[in-house]
This record gives C-alpha cells, sequence and structure tokens, in this order.
C-alpha cells in the first residue's frame, strides 16, 4: 500500500499548486452574509497522491473527507473489463487535505458514486460493474448488491447504477441510473424492498437519475440529470414536486446540510457548455448562493458530486479536472 501511495505522486502537487490561480466565482442569489469562497490552500497533503476522473465524495462522522476516483482510467465504452491497479478511494484530513488513507485498489472498473452511512460505512456504486458496494470505513468488503458485470431490471441487476442515499434506521435507496432510470429501495442488510421511476419527463419519471440524498425532512431528493431538475419524493416513493430553474442549471449530485439546506453541483452541458458549480438551496427550493471553482462555462471542468462537512465546509468532486474543491465561509 505504501509504495501505491508513494506511486500516486506528483499529480496532486501540481494540482495542489495550481489551484492558487483559481477564484471562486458565480453571482450570489438572494441575501448571503457570509457566502461561500474557494480556500486556495486545500488540500495540502505532505506526501502527493494522484487523483484520476474524481467523481465522488462525501463526509464521515469524524470529518474525514472520502473521494473516489478513477485513478489512471477514463470513461471510454466499451468499459474495460479488468478492474484497476490503483487504489481509487482516499480518506483525507479536512482542515489541509493531508492523505490518510488509501484504498480500493482492484476492487473497481468504472467508479461512480460514494455515500457514507451513519455509521460510517462506505458505499460506492461501479458502473462498470452493475454493482453497489459497502466497505467499512478502512476498507474492507462487506456486501454487495448486484452481479458483477451483468445488467439487468430487476430485484438482483443494476443497469449502471449511479449514486447511494440512506433513510437513517430504515433503508437504503439506489438511483439506477444511466439505463434503468430508477431509484430501488433495499433494507439495511441488501434485502429488495421496492423501486419506482420509468423512462420520461414527468412527475416521478427520469432520465438519468445521477444523484440522490435525503433530507432532514426524509425528502429523498433526486438528481434528474438530463432533465436538468431535482425531485423530491417521501420515504415511501410518492411523488412531492420538483425544483428546476436556470439558477439551479443542471444536477449532478447533490447533498443535504443539518441545517436543511441543499446543495447542488451543477454540471452543465457536457461537452463544451459543461460547468463546475455548486448552487445552494432551500428546503423550499429557492436558489440563494452559487459558487463555483472557475467562473463561466467550460470544457475542462465538470462538477459531479457535492458534500457537506460537518462543520459547513463544502467540497466539490471535478470529474474533468481530477479535483476536489474546498469552499468555506468567508
Amino acid at each position: 500500500m505504501g509504495r501505491s501511495i508513494a506511486l500516486l505522486a506528483s499529480g496532486l502537487a501540481l494540482l495542489t499548486a495550481s489551484s492558487c490561480t483559481l477564484e471562486g466565482g458565480g453571482a450570489h442569489r438572494g441575501a448571503s452574509p457570509r457566502p461561500y469562497a474557494l480556500d486556495p490552500a486545500w488540500p495540502k497533503l505532505a506526501s502527493p497522491a494522484l487523483l484520476g476522473q474524481t467523481v465522488g465524495v462525501a463526509v464521515d462522522s469524524h470529518g474525514h473527507v472520502f473521494i473516489f476516483h478513477r485513478a489512471d482510467r477514463e470513461w471510454v465504452e466499451p468499459f474495460p473489463a479488468d478492474r484497476i491497479s490503483l487504489p481509487t478511494v482516499f480518506m483525507v484530513e479536512p482542515s489541509d487535505g493531508r492523505l490518510l488513507k488509501a484504498w480500493g485498489a482492484g476492487a473497481f472498473i468504472m467508479p461512480h458514486g460514494l455515500s457514507i452511512d451513519a455509521d460510517d460505512n462506505v458505499w460506492v456504486t461501479d458502473v462498470g460493474l452493475h454493482q453497489v458496494m459497502k466497505f467499512s470505513h478502512d476498507g474492507q468488503l462487506l456486501l454487495t448488491l448486484g452481479v458483477p458485470g451483468v445488467a439487468g431490471n430487476d430485484a438482483a441487476h443494476f443497469a449502471r447504477p449511479t449514486d447511494v442515499a440512506f433513510i437513517a434506521g430504515c433503508c437504503v435507496l439506489v438511483s439506477d441510473g444511466y439505463i434503468n432510470t430508477r431509484v430501488v429501495k433495499f433494507s439495511e442488510s441488501g434485502q429488495f424492498l421496492g423501486q419506482w421511476g420509468v423512462p420520461g419527463a414527468g412527475p416521478g419519471e427520469f432520465d438519468l437519475p445521477h444523484g440522490i440524498a435525503v433530507d432532514k425532512l426524509d425528502r429523498i431528493l433526486v438528481a434528474d440529470r438530463t432533465n436538468a431538475r431535482v425531485q423530491l419524493f417521501d420515504r415511501e416513493g410518492r411523488y412531492l414536486s420538483e425544483w428546476k430553474s436556470a439558477g439551479l442549471g443542471r444536477p449532478y449530485g447533490l447533498d443535504a446540510s443539518r441545517a436543511g439546506e441543499i446543495f447542488v453541483a451543477d454540471g452543465g452541458d457536457q461537452p463544451d457548455r459543461a460547468r463546475s458549480r455548486v448552487v445552494r438551496v432551500g428546503p423550499d427550493g429557492d436558489v440563494r448562493e452559487e459558487f463555483s471553482s472557475i467562473a463561466g462555462e467550460s470544457s475542462t471542468m465538470l462538477a459531479h458530486d457535492v458534500a457537506v462537512g460537518t462543520d459547513g465546509s463544502v467540497y466539490l468532486a471535478d470529474a474533468w479536472a481530477r479535483r476536489i474543491f474546498k469552499f468555506t465561509k468567508e
């Protein structure tokens, strides 16, 4: 493992240096006495490490930031059959971004989403393996859902699942997004409990459910990416409402804060009008603020996932920039 981290070498040192040239951007919508701003000194690693396409981010109960990335692999179709030989899950210190632990070598074909449950277990989705996996905090495999390499649309299969969320004390939710356009509900032990969603643009229909989260009101929020909206459901999967606006953009990922706000990763329109932007949304869907690692549209940056830390810091996973950006209150 030590040699793997050493081999993950100079990239993040270069990225750390380059982060100083990036500035927070975007207009602030609504009153915000303490707006978010990019922390240009983060991450600051004692030993450099290389991030590949950075697609998932979540924060555990201790504030550690978990990063899911593709190491030396990029999204190419058809997907390769072999698994990535380098570590793909990093745990970093929130204060300065030091690498604390790396694992996941030989486990994944095409990493996608990462979420952390109330017990600090790490759940990931692999769109290449068509699987959802649950790991301990230290990377021990605890549970696998789906059949490796076999796509399907039933209780035992996924077809490129994208993300995972949790209803405390109840269940696990999977956005099964690229092909099946559904949300699947499981018990915490992995028993199939039901599903909802069909292709389309109407209420309760999806066109690439790319991210999923549960807010403090137990509402299930789905980043319905191609439909450029967030759909809201109750804990039984009944449709409640949707949020859709130019200010919200095209949601790729989302997370809910303890205060009840929602943070949306807006990735824009691929390939030339992509964005790397976070939108802060109130519990009623009102856009309160936007902030970004680079202003405007880009062909080199793509917001893919977002997470809120225990101290209120916001972390944005940018797939094309191969970076995690940290934003703090000014």
